[in-house]
């Protein structure tokens, strides 16, 4: 063989083709197809160059590379210029469908019909989370090493129970310039993550029996932390505009108040600058505390987003929560909150007591990683990225269930609301797709006593573009049959 060829992993068949183009580009495709399924081309294994199979299986280059092409597209292969084309790591047709299992029975409206879903990268559709996929891990360890390679003993010690100085330093600087707030470094409080800060909020500032006004629907993990703290709940509409703050007028004796402005969760409205003013006046007449949930306002696909809620705020009564597992990756488990300066006593003392979480090391490389802009080109490779898997699943659903759903919230975020035809069975259609491999959050988990149309949560983020059309195809097939028949269509 001749130097810089490559063998044939193994013996590949010789294809079953007819003369006609189409015939022999689909009969190339199926025995490598069948190959990859099968494992006779295991992951990772180096495919025969297009040359090397046109002379092997007397067929035309380009009909090869046609055929090399598709299987990419479907996620079956990837192609880099250097190292050629290796099978993926994944078998799209096995990563795309859930494990074979037998059907769970259909339940009454009555029974609680499951427990709630957690957020998975590559399961269709509860993927809203940022996709681990596309994070720089190369540019994320050359943080790392700058920053063990700078650490000082100082900075090990880590005597600040708020969070290191620098990336304090660096969050504030974001947020002056991307989300509208003017703050100092000794406002920010570096946590896990929301529910973090959310715990510590409940844990610092509520006791048995005060009051803390939430929207409904909304978030669960808020509600059920706000709960162990022994707060009684008091669950306030989702409008179209956001939380009805008419009703909050009925509750001037809340302590706190919980909001996910720019998306709402899980509706996915932006609340406008009219119903977050008048929030701010309850808050202030009130004397309660305003918690933002700023949890995915990075990810805005038509225009700039609003600035944060805490940036209109003149009475420093709003607590800003943000997070970098939203933005980056689920397992940095680092977030931060943004404190009146009244409660930062309180709430040091607070994360003291409990024990700070957040290692130093990723501390220092997150700010490194901040500084050096390598943070908003990631956001901006990442928006992008979001934006086309959005796109594309916009419209295989328009191709394919036209007229059988309404869909709101697919303006910004990780996820999308999908309204489910008239008449529909939330728990029932969640059933029939959790047999297609698909799994949905149910709107109705998330309403405490408002009663909305059936409809699910679609995550589409953390989902390859082959997942998507796979996916995307069976929930349009779902959407139609639920649907029914329906003339002209």
């Amino acid at each position: 063989m001749s130097r810089g060829k490559h063998p044939v992993p193994l013996d590949l068949p010789l294809p079953q083709h007819c003369d006609e183009a189409p015939g022999k580009q689909d009969s190339a495709y199926s025995a490598l197809r069948q190959a990859i399924l099968e494992k006779r081309l295991p992951a990772g294994c180096r495919l025969p160059s297009t040359r090397t199979l046109a002379q092997r299986w007397g067929l035309s280059r380009g009909t090869l590379e046609v055929v090399f092409d598709r299987l990419r597209s479907e996620g079956y292969v990837s192609r880099a210029s250097g190292s050629g084309t290796r099978v993926c790591a994944v078998v799209p047709d096995l990563y795309l469908s859930a494990p074979a299992r037998a059907a769970a029975p259909i339940v009454s409206e009555s029974e609680t019909p499951y427990p709630p879903l957690s957020v998975r990268a590559g399961q269709p559709f509860v993927a809203r989370l940022a996709d681990p996929a596309l994070f720089p891990l190369q540019r994320w360890t050359r943080s790392l090493t700058r920053a063990l390679g700078n650490a000082s003993a100082q900075s090990l010690w880590d005597a600040d129970p708020g969070g290191l100085p620098a990336l304090r330093q660096q969050i504030a600087q974001y947020l002056g310039q991307h989300r509208g707030i003017a703050c100092e470094p000794q406002q920010v409080m570096i946590t896990t993550g929301i529910r973090h800060g959310l715990d510590l909020l409940a844990r610092s500032l509520l006791q048995a029996g005060d009051k803390v006004c939430l929207e409904d629907p909304g978030y669960l993990s808020a509600r059920s932390l706000f709960a162990l703290a022994g707060a009684r709940l008091v669950p306030i509409p989702v409008e179209e505009d956001g939380i009805d703050v008419q009703q909050l007028q009925h509750h001037q004796d809340a302590r706190m108040v919980y909001v996910t402005p720019a998306h709402q969760a899980p509706l996915g409205m932006t609340m406008p600058v009219s119903r977050r003013l008048a929030l701010l006046e309850w808050a202030r007449h009130s004397e309660a505390w305003v918690v933002e949930d700023d949890y995915d306002s990075e990810f805005n696909y038509q225009s700039a987003p609003l600035a944060a809620l805490k940036s209109l705020d003149r009475d420093d009564r709003v607590i800003y929560c943000g997070s970098f597992n939203k933005t980056l990756f689920a397992g940095l488990r680092v977030g931060f909150m943004l404190l009146p300066e009244r409660l930062r006593p309180r709430l040091l003392a607070t994360l003291q007591d409990t024990g700070r979480s957040v290692g130093v090391i990723e501390q220092l490389a997150l700010a490194d990683y901040i500084a050096s802009g390598a943070f908003l080109r990631n956001l901006r490779a990442a928006r992008q990225a979001y934006q086309e898997r959005r796109d594309l699943l916009l419209a295989i659903l328009a191709s394919e269930a036209p007229g059988c759903y309404s869909i709101s919230g697919q303006q910004a975020g990780l996820h999308l609301l999908l309204t489910l035809p008239p008449g529909s069975d939330e728990a029932r259609f969640r059933q029939r797709a959790a047999q297609q491999g698909l799994l949905l959050q149910g709107l109705a988990e998330h309403c405490q006593q408002v009663r909305r149309p059936a409809a699910v949560i679609v995550g589409y983020a953390a989902l390859s573009l082959a997942q998507i059309r796979f996916s995307g195809s069976r929930l349009a097939a779902l959407l139609v049959a639920e649907a029914g028949p329906v003339e002209g269509r």
